[in-house]
């Protein structure tokens, strides 16, 4: 009874004696040990052939579970480290996405507007205004080359700080006095602060700014209205104004000015943005974004 118990238990050492051939010779020599173990033990009893087939199975069985298990641990440690690598290129895949799109909302609020403006001679906007945006362009450009990373401060005007650094949060006033520089006339109604974590305002205000941009170039009038309000979770900005408006269903999904610097970048703060229009009945932009 005891070689019959003893035995199986004896043989687990074949799980880890599996491994290297050294090991191997290791588990030939303990198995050996334990069968003339058993066989002494078997010459006192009337029965020996039992604990003999018992020792010989479980140590064959258990050997066959090590091997088993030595096999299926590199496979399975070399799967772990695909799922790894497929995921940090996943990232990394992400990570250029969203530095891509980050790069096209930047040239599109900078550099496309400016020269927007050189196009059309610079109508409706002083000389001296059109200057120091180029200004602005030419310098962020140049240090753009240099390795700065591009922060927003308000629609259309980016400032280069170190990584390390975080950007203030900017109010409603500086997209005012932008649009009153260019010359659009803008009615402010509502709040007249919003209180907003620094990278929400930072994306709340370029969007805004955006929107009032697009008034500027496209609706064909000097006049929008941008009433703010806010409740206990959420911010919303409703830019309207009067003009020519447009069909919704006309518009090319590849434009990048709406989709990219007002829906996608509000998207990425986790807030939203809806727009209605008509031909002859203006245009309509509600944005949202949380507290």
């Amino acid at each position: 009874m005891v070689a019959c118990i003893a035995s199986p238990t004896i043989g687990s050492v074949a799980l880890v004696l599996v491994t290297t051939a050294r090991r191997l010779i290791m588990l030939g020599l303990a198995f050996c040990a334990t069968l003339a173990s058993v066989l002494c033990a078997a010459r006192l009893t009337d029965d020996a052939l039992f604990p003999v087939m018992l020792t010989i199975t479980g140590w064959f069985a258990i050997a066959i579970a090590g091997w088993w298990i030595a096999q299926s641990i590199p496979r399975v440690m070399q799967r772990i480290a695909e799922i790894g690598r497929a995921h940090l290129a996943e990232r990394h895949a992400s990570e250029l996405e969203a530095q891509r799109r980050q790069d096209a909302r930047l040239l599109h609020d900078t550099v496309l507007a400016t020269l927007t403006l050189l196009a059309h001679s610079g109508v409706g906007v002083s000389p001296a205004a059109l200057r120091q945006q180029a200004g602005d362009d030419a310098r962020l450009l140049r240090q753009l080359r240099l390795g700065g990373l591009p922060t927003p401060h308000r629609s259309g005007v980016y400032t280069l700080e170190p990584a390390s650094e975080s950007a203030l949060g900017s109010t409603l006033e500086s997209v005012k006095q932008r649009f009153k520089r260019m010359g659009l006339d803008v009615d402010w109604h509502g709040s007249g602060q919003v209180l907003l974590p620094s990278t929400v305002l930072d994306s709340f205000l370029l969007a805004l700014g955006e929107c009032l941009e697009n008034v500027r170039r496209h609706a064909g009038v000097a006049r929008a209205d941008v009433t703010i309000t806010d409740d206990d979770t959420t911010v919303r900005a409703m830019v309207t104004d009067a003009g020519v408006g447009f069909d919704l269903a006309a518009v090319s999904p590849e434009r990048l000015g709406f989709a990219e610097s007002v829906v996608a970048r509000l998207r990425d703060v986790g807030g939203n943005a809806r727009l209605f229009s008509s031909p002859g009945s203006g245009t309509t932009v509600v944005l949202e974004v949380p507290k």
